[in-house]
């Protein structure tokens, strides 16, 4: 479902998609987006290593305070970028948890062929096993604060250093899973820097079932990703802030928004692991839609049969959406 758009929007987009801009980085350095822009430092970002041979997927690695490990982004870029002299809305796209995932997840699943043609620069970046893109009350392994990463590092840094729409309606965010939880906390949290939002198989609901998702996030934190620390604090959480990241009770802060949910309906039922997320995940997205309906906010959703995985076909259709809500190249 369409979501409203500024009315001078299509008068200005011919002329601000050819506009060049700077943009000031931290300490004062001037980063230019230019076609041949090699990307430099600023933001609290140092790049430590990077790969920018290919066309298309540009590979950075930071140190930062943020984060007590140097984490790593893949920003893919449309085809044609580096001399149509455009500027592009971007997507954020989150990975999902687990040893196995990381900025590198979305690349190996296809996300060059799904955006292929597509006027859209793509960023993906580390959330870390278990990080569940927050800040977590408490870690025994050093800084592990990946919400300050993406949210006031990674996401001006990308603007300075890309030939983006640095506001609202140029920006975009998803993700699976955990990461489709992360889409969802940063939509709310950061109304003003996206205007789409998507979560496959992405949990909404942070409290029902006496909690059951608060937990898993602490419990899985506490063994992967925080050395026995955990996101929300245990064993007594941090209310305010199980408040302030719960999408059910922020529902006001998705209107005039692009909403996209997906949840499967038939999880294995002999893999735990598939039927206790897609069971959870399912029931919160009925209860977030259930409460974006009461309050009148469009939102377009898809329950299909299967359990937690990602679905290419739906990913392609949420792009397609993506792009039409965005401002154009």
């Amino acid at each position: 479902m369409s979501t409203a758009r500024p009315s001078r929007r299509g008068v200005m987009k011919a002329a601000a998609g050819l506009t060049a801009m700077t943009a000031l980085g931290t300490g004062g350095v001037l980063a230019s987006a230019s076609a041949a822009h090699a990307a430099g430092d600023g933001f609290g970002l140092r790049i430590v290593d990077r790969n920018e041979s290919d066309a298309r997927m540009r590979y950075y690695r930071f140190a930062t305070s943020a984060i007590g490990w140097n984490p790593g982004v893949n920003v893919l870029l449309p085809d044609g970028y580096h001399t149509s002299g455009r500027r592009y809305p971007v997507l954020y796209l989150f990975h999902g948890g687990g040893t196995g995932q990381d900025f590198i997840s979305f690349d190996r699943m296809g996300i060059r062929a799904w955006t292929a043609g597509k006027p859209l620069i793509v960023v993906m970046p580390d959330g870390g096993a278990a990080g569940w893109y927050s800040n977590p009350v408490h870690s025994n392994v050093g800084a592990r604060n990946w919400e300050t990463f993406h949210i006031a590092q990674l996401l001006p840094w990308v603007d300075a250093n890309f030939r983006t729409y640095a506001e609202y309606n140029g920006r975009a965010v998803s993700g699976f899973s955990m990461g489709g939880f992360g889409a969802l906390k940063y939509a709310a949290k950061y109304y003003g820097h996206f205007a789409s939002v998507s979560s496959h198989s992405g949990p909404a609901s942070l409290r029902r079932d006496a909690g059951l998702v608060t937990h898993w996030a602490n419990l899985s934190s506490a063994a992967v990703e925080l050395g026995g620390g955990t996101v929300y604090g245990a064993p007594l959480w941090d209310e305010a802030r199980v408040s302030a990241d719960n999408p059910v009770q922020r529902v006001e802060s998705y209107r005039n928004k692009r909403v996209f949910l997906v949840a499967g309906t038939s999880p294995d039922p002999v893999n735990w692991f598939d039927t206790v997320n897609e069971t959870q995940v399912l029931a919160g997205q009925r209860e977030f839609r259930g409460r974006l309906g009461s309050a009148g906010i469009p939102h377009e959703w898809h329950e299909v049969p299967g359990g937690h995985f990602v679905r290419p076909d739906l990913f392609r259709r949420d792009l397609d959406g993506i792009v039409a809500r965005l401002r154009k190249a």
